[in-house]
């Protein structure tokens, strides 16, 4: 599913990137070599970041 469509980010996208870079949205997003454009997508961008990174730290401690 595309997430940010401005940057044709899809879910799969921010979820990997999300391993990688501990920053917010903004962050992640120039780590992907984009920038958000009209910002629709920042809140559902940053909701995606943080349960893959909490689904990462559960796994970790599993």
């Amino acid at each position: 599913m595309y997430v940010c469509i401005c940057n044709a980010i899809r879910e799969t996208d921010l979820r990997a990137a999300a391993l990688c870079c501990s920053g917010d949205a903004d962050a992640v997003y120039n780590s992907l070599g984009r920038t958000p454009q009209c910002r629709q997508c920042i809140d559902d961008a940053s909701d995606i970041l943080m349960q893959e990174r909490a689904s990462a730290s559960m796994s970790a401690c599993a």
